[in-house]
């Protein structure tokens, strides 16, 4: 099973985990990611081209399933406007052992904060914004699955 959904709509967590526990595996792996509110942050918006971030996180999924002996894997990220506090970001994975569960969903979201095609702008309370940048511990979290 594989599920990918990329849009504004909030999604259920303990919803998303019951639905890889009915797989009937030994094991299921999750992260949630939350929009922090640190620094005076008063909302992120995040903008994304559809048919390039589908094909992304498609290919992303591809290597976690040959990588590692899934029952199943989703992926949900939120576009939009969002405010400190909401669910960004959810991935999971089932297997019938914890460590592919675990390995999966540590790959899943290394990868997705370097390889998603994501653009991000933060808005400040005091009027202020700017463009999410990359970050060199994103690239090297990711690069040690290269190893």
């Amino acid at each position: 099973m594989r599920r990918i959904i990329v849009g504004a709509a909030d999604f259920d967590s303990a919803a998303l985990l019951a639905d890889l526990e009915a797989l009937g595996g030994g094991a299921v792996a999750s992260f949630t990611g939350l929009v922090r509110g640190e620094g005076g942050l008063s909302s992120m918006r995040l903008d994304h081209y559809p048919a390039m971030t589908e094909h992304a996180l498609a290919d992303i999924a591809a290597r976690a399933e040959a990588r590692w002996s899934l029952l199943g894997l989703v992926i949900i990220h939120r576009v939009g406007e969002l405010r400190p506090g909401d669910r960004i970001v959810f991935v999971g994975t089932a297997s019938a052992h914890r460590a592919a569960a675990l390995e999966a969903c540590h790959f899943l979201i290394d990868w997705l904060k370097t390889e998603a095609p994501f653009w991000k702008k933060e808005a400040y309370c005091d009027g202020q914004s700017r463009w999410v940048e990359a970050r060199a511990d994103d690239d090297r979290a990711k690069a040690r699955w290269d190893a």
